[in-house]
């Protein structure tokens, strides 16, 4: 059973930079794809990044090189750079582990269903 917990959330004007962090434990993490996805009020959940378990990237279309996503298998963190936010980006950020092979396409590691463990989200508040 792998327990993820998110951090870094918080509140801040557009243009402004954010860095999530998501601590995992219970499980090898170094296995494991990462993903991070939000969620805005009245919203699905959707896909915002994933690194995988050697290392492929994988971003969404709308954030158009304003976010990085980066792993460390030694502290079992994977973080969420975000740069030049927007109103828009506004939501509840969830990280979320993904048994099984790397080395597929985005379509494959940008699917919910597809991971295994989440963690509780942590809130992003973008003022315009």
């Amino acid at each position: 059973q792998v327990q993820l917990v998110e951090s870094g959330g918080g509140s801040v004007q557009a243009g402004g930079s954010l860095r999530l962090s998501c601590a995992a434990s219970g499980g090898t993490f170094s296995n494991y794809n990462m993903g991070w996805f939000r969620q805005a009020p009245g919203k699905e959940r959707e896909f915002v990044a994933a690194i995988t378990s050697n290392g492929y990237i994988y971003y969404a279309d709308f954030m158009k090189g304003r976010f990085s996503i980066s792993r460390d298998n030694a502290k079992n963190t994977v973080t969420l750079q975000m740069n030049s936010l927007k109103a828009e980006d506004t939501a509840v950020y969830y990280c979320a582990a993904m048994r099984g092979p790397s080395g597929y396409s985005r379509s494959y590691y940008s699917k919910i269903d597809d991971y295994n463990y989440w963690g509780q989200g942590t809130q992003v508040t973008v003022s315009s």
